[in-house]
C-alpha cells in the first residue's frame, strides 16, 4: 500500500452546473458571467461551456467580447450560492472513501490515499462524482501535489491525445499518472510556462537565463536561481523543474490572512474626488466585512487599475492592530495620494491583512 497524491478537478464546473439545472442548454455554447447581459459593460467572463471554448472564448476576458466571438451562445449571470452548494456536494462525496480531502476551491482539491491501485480508487471517485452529483471531474495522480495537479492536465486532453503524449502516464479516459518515474520523459522537452505558478512575466525571466526547457530548470545552477529570485523562491523554482512538492494532505481547512474587496465601474473615474470617495466605500465596507468575522487588520493594500489597464498596487503597516473602518478607510487614501491620477480609473481595490492572534 503506497501513499499517493491525487488531484480532483471538476470538468467546466460553473458551465457544467448552470447545464445541470437546465439540461436544455446542454451541447449549447453557454458562457456564464457578471449579469449574463452582454451589452453592460466591465463584465468578465467566469466560465464557459467546451463549446463556447470552441470559439475562442476564455473565463477571464470581458464579457463583451465573448458575445463578439460567439453571440450565439447562452449569457447567464453567476450565481455563487449555487456554486458553492454543488463543490460541497462533490467534496462530501469524495469524503465518503477512506481519503483524506484537502480543498482548494469550488472546482478542485487534493485527495490523499493509502492504495495499491490508485488508477482503480480514481476510477471509483470518477464514478462516484458523476452518479451523485450529475457532474464530471478529471483526475490527476501523483507522488506529491505538483505532479498530481500537472497530471490533470493530461487527464484532461481526449484520451487519443494522452496516449499520444507519453503512454506511461496514460491511463483510463480523464486519469492521468505523472510521478518520478516518468516525469522527465514526460516533461523534460516541454517549455517551463507548462509546469504549475510559472506564468508569461516568469518564464521571461527563467527565459533570460537560459531556461527555456523543463529539463534546463532541473539542471540549473541552484546558486544562480537563489541571486536572481532569492533564497526561498530560488530553491523553489529549482525543484520545480524535478517535479519535487508537497505530499502531506490534510482536512484542516486553511485559514484565510486577508481579505479584499474591488470594483470594476461601469463608466471610469476621472476626478481626483470621485476616486478618493469610493475608494473610501470600498476600505469601510472590506473592514466591517472583517470585523464582523471576529478579526483585526495589521496591513493595507490598495489597488488602482487605469484604462490603460496599467494596475499598481501599493501597502502600508499600520502603526497599531485595529478594527476602526475609519483608520482603514484613512490609510487607503493616504495610499492613494501615492498614486498618480493622471489617468481615468476603471477599477479600485482594497485589500487588508489580518493580524495574527497571539499564542
Amino acid at each position: 500500500m503506497g501513499w499517493w497524491v491525487l488531484h480532483v478537478d471538476m470538468d467546466q464546473f460553473i458551465a457544467a452546473v448552470e447545464i445541470r439545472r437546465r439540461p436544455e442548454l446542454r451541447g449549447l455554447p453557454v458562457v456564464v458571467g457578471g449579469s449574463g447581459d452582454p451589452t453592460k459593460p466591465r463584465q468578465v467572463v467566469a466560465t464557459a461551456s467546451y463549446e463556447a471554448r470552441e470559439f475562442g472564448v476564455h473565463s477571464g476576458m470581458p464579457v463583451r467580447a465573448a458575445y463578439k466571438k460567439c453571440p450565439e451562445a447562452v449569457f447567464l449571470p453567476s450565481d455563487p450560492a449555487a456554486y458553492d452548494a454543488a463543490s460541497t456536494e462533490v467534496m462530501d462525496t469524495l469524503r465518503a472513501f477512506p481519503v483524506v480531502v484537502e480543498v482548494w476551491g469550488w472546482d478542485e482539491c487534493f485527495v490523499g490515499a493509502s492504495t495499491d491501485d490508485p488508477e482503480g480508487l480514481a476510477a471509483e471517485l470518477r464514478a462516484a462524482v458523476v452518479e451523485r452529483t450529475g457532474l464530471t471531474c478529471s483526475i490527476g495522480i501523483g507522488d506529491n501535489k505538483t505532479r498530481a495537479k500537472l497530471a490533470t492536465t493530461f487527464a484532461k486532453q481526449p484520451q487519443s491525445h494522452a496516449t499520444a503524449f507519453e503512454g506511461a502516464g496514460a491511463g483510463a479516459p480523464g486519469v492521468y499518472r505523472l510521478t518520478a518515474e516518468n516525469w522527465r520523459e514526460v516533461m523534460d522537452h516541454r517549455p517551463v510556462r507548462e509546469l504549475w505558478g510559472i506564468g508569461s512575466r516568469m518564464e521571461r525571466n527563467l527565459q533570460e537565463l537560459g531556461l527555456q526547457t523543463v529539463a534546463d530548470l532541473a539542471a540549473a545552477d541552484v546558486e544562480v536561481l537563489r541571486e536572481r529570485f532569492g533564497p526561498k523562491m530560488g530553491a523553489w523554482y529549482a525543484a520545480l523543474g524535478r517535479g519535487l512538492g508537497d505530499t502531506e494532505v490534510t482536512d484542516v481547512p486553511r485559514e484565510p490572512v486577508s481579505r479584499s474587496r474591488e470594483e470594476t465601474f461601469e463608466r471610469d473615474l476621472v476626478e481626483p474626488s470621485e476616486v478618493a470617495a469610493e475608494l473610501r466605500r470600498i476600505a469601510v465596507e472590506v473592514t466591517r466585512d472583517v470585523v464582523a468575522e471576529g478579526r483585526s487588520i495589521q496591513r493595507v493594500w490598495v489597488k488602482v487599475r487605469f484604462t490603460s489597464f496599467f494596475t499598481p498596487i501599493k501597502s502600508r503597516k499600520l502603526p497599531a492592530i485595529t478594527q476602526d473602518p475609519e483608520v482603514i478607510a484613512a490609510t487607503a487614501l493616504a495610499l492613494l495620494d501615492k498614486f498618480e491620477l493622471r489617468r481615468p480609473v476603471r477599477l479600485l481595490g482594497v485589500r487588508v491583512e489580518f493580524a495574527v492572534p497571539a499564542p
